[in-house]
């Protein structure tokens, strides 16, 4: 699904308005605001680089080893160039995330001073110092030769207008006249929108290497430790729901039967003309009532048929009472973890519970199998398509309950159908 409003250059720049949008002068700032951060670190680089390559040179030409004032003083301006270098990478950095949202609404978050020791210490320190090197190397050269593109194609567009003097207009080949300029200027014109292109593809690019470069690494040990807590959670969701099903079904259900019973006896007591007769109906009816939530309740936490039938079984009674025409492929042996019956369970039932109120398929078809270690759940239908989770919360809920479990859901559903959702949970135990 593709953002009515994108949230950053490269995804911009697929958009057929570009053009006429604000984004070409969005980038256009960004990358003349580029230029003086990227001319002083340019000229840095210079500064400390041009000393040193007289005495590269002389150790290329010399046969016998370099003296020891050549090795000091190599070694000097290597320590010096790693030793500031961490500390201008902070400032440029600080500059860069916040000169990025110039072509990237999505959040940059800010690094703070981690302390001397450590940020020489933190890899995403030398990232941020490998791209202060691209910034004023790499990023200069790119930009002369894009603007000596620029300068071509207005030379070109203005060689109408410059052939007429004395001296002879130079763009490839000498040009006399004002005929043998127009072609050129055609040319030229033409080039414009490629050109504007090519101030957002180059501003894209800066800014994928600048958050590239400037992201904070992810910690693995703390995304495992994350991963793991919530399986435990939902480990500790799962059978605190089954021992609440377990006490409705065992212990306020029985009770709640019991009280139906004994209210429906006392009913057929009580004559019909009597006081009493009218109330006591009214609390048998709510009891039965109540019986009915209760049981739905139960249902709800997790299906009965589930437990006695299996997730085959459980699913072929889904598609059996569902107002379209479901078939059902299963090939699912062996046991499965319970909380992957009960996801793919809920899966199946919101699946189709949609395909009967929006999809205005005739028929839909239900795919269990086992893959790998994984259990995939497909569900698809021959109706109009155009699924969107971002009008209502079905979907969304579906994957949020998906991904509780650590697996994912995929979703295609091209306007004119047919819509399909697969769905794969892993089964590790």
């Amino acid at each position: 699904m593709t953002s009515e409003h994108p949230s950053h250059l490269a995804a911009s720049l697929r958009r057929r308005g570009w053009l006429i949008s604000a984004w070409p002068w969005r980038a256009l700032a960004y990358l003349v605001s580029t230029v003086p951060i990227a001319g002083v670190l340019a000229v840095g680089l210079l500064v400390i680089g041009a000393p040193l390559l007289p005495v590269v040179s002389t150790l290329r030409r010399q046969d016998r080893p370099p003296s020891i004032a050549l090795m000091l003083f190599l070694i000097t301006g290597s320590i010096i160039l790693v030793a500031l270098a961490p500390l201008l990478s902070f400032a440029v950095g600080a500059v860069e995330r916040w000169r990025v949202r110039l072509v990237d609404d999505r959040p940059l978050p800010s690094s703070p001073w981690p302390g001397l020791a450590a940020r020489y210490r933190s890899a995403a320190t030398w990232r941020e110092v490998a791209y202060l090197f691209w910034l004023g190397g790499f990023v200069p050269v790119a930009y002369w030769v894009f603007l000596v593109l620029v300068l071509l194609d207005v030379g070109m567009v203005t060689s109408p207008w410059l052939a007429g003097d004395n001296e002879p207009v130079v763009i490839w080949q000498p040009i006399d006249s004002t005929g043998e300029a127009v072609p050129y200027a055609i040319v030229g014109v033409l080039l414009l929108p490629v050109l504007c292109y090519g101030v957002g593809l180059l501003a894209a690019g800066q800014a994928a290497m600048a958050r590239w470069a400037l992201t904070s690494p992810v910690d693995a040990a703390a995304l495992r430790e994350v991963a793991r807590s919530r399986t435990r959670l939902v480990g500790a969701y799962e059978a605190e729901r089954r021992r609440i099903e377990r006490d409705l079904h065992d212990g306020a259900q029985p009770r709640l039967t019991s009280l139906t019973l004994q209210l429906g006896l006392a009913r057929l007591d009580v004559p019909e003309d009597s006081p009493a007769a009218r109330p006591l109906a009214v609390a048998h009816d709510q009891a039965r009532g109540l019986m009915v939530m209760l049981r739905q309740l139960v249902h709800g936490i997790r299906p009965q048929s589930l437990t006695d039938l299996g997730l085959a079984g459980a699913v072929r009674e889904l598609a059996d009472a569902a107002p379209v025409a479901v078939t059902v492929r299963a090939d699912v042996d062996g046991a499965l973890p319970e909380i992957v019956e009960t996801t793919a369970y809920f899966v199946v039932s919101e699946a189709l519970s949609n395909v009967a109120r929006h999809s205005g398929a005739t028929h839909a078809e239900v795919r269990l199998s086992r893959v790998g270690g994984d259990l995939v759940v497909e569900v698809s239908d021959d109706g109009r398509g155009g699924a969107d989770p971002a009008r209502g919360t079905g979907l969304t809920g579906l994957a949020d309950r998906v991904a509780a479990a650590e697996g994912r859901l995929l979703l295609s559903s091209p306007p004119g159908g047919p819509t399909l959702v697969r769905v794969e949970l892993p089964c590790r135990r």
